[in-house]
């Protein structure tokens, strides 16, 4: 009895070491290979379990839209917020740089019904428009120069076509009736001009 235990012992452990030394053929997967195949196959998760992770990244995705919905909307009301100030407070500066100017035609106004000296007031109106003309040119206002300038429709509007005899002053600006200005180098203002012919 012993040796038809040991016969078949022999025999199964000489069938275990020919599947171990065997050589895989081609295409055909190794029971090793197989073994791994049926593990990673049991930690595969299942559909209700991709179904669940499905789920939850759609709620993150639709909180992370909604959160910068949210977010855009505040930058909107901001920025809307901010430019009515602007409009409504923009001049702050200009004024400020205008009181001065202001106080001193008041002083002038009030020097007129006590003097009766002409000269006086010609220079102390002299003297503010002055004032006015360095607190404007501060905010960045310049006047455009016309003086023997060549006609431009950029600077200027022409409201007049004078006939002259001298050929070097046509299309040149030969009387300036407005003045025009200039904010920070862009034309608020066109010259109104009278142009040579």
């Amino acid at each position: 009895m012993k040796s038809e235990k040991d016969h078949k012992k022999q025999e199964e452990l000489r069938e275990e070491s020919v599947y171990e030394n065997e050589i895989p053929v081609e295409g055909e997967k190794t029971s090793e290979e197989t073994a791994q195949d049926a593990e990673a196959e049991e930690n595969e998760p299942t559909l209700e379990e991709r179904l669940a992770q499905a789920n939850q990244q759609i709620e993150q995705l639709q909180d992370k839209y909604l959160r910068q919905v949210a977010e855009f909307d505040n930058y909107r009301k901001r920025t809307i917020k901010e430019k009515a100030e602007l409009v409504l407070n923009g001049g702050e500066k200009v004024m400020t740089a205008l009181l001065p100017v202001l106080d001193d035609l008041e002083r002038a106004q009030a020097n007129m019904a006590k003097s009766t000296d002409v000269e006086t007031l010609r220079e102390g109106v002299e003297l503010i428009i002055d004032k006015l003309g360095k607190a404007l040119a501060a905010q960045g206002l310049k006047p455009i120069d016309t003086t023997d300038a060549a006609f431009d429709t950029d600077f200027h509007e022409a409201i007049a076509m004078v006939p002259v005899e001298d050929e070097t002053q046509k299309g040149k600006v030969i009387d300036c009736v407005q003045t025009g200005y200039l904010l920070n180098e862009k034309v608020l203002r066109h010259a109104k001009v009278a142009v040579g012919q």
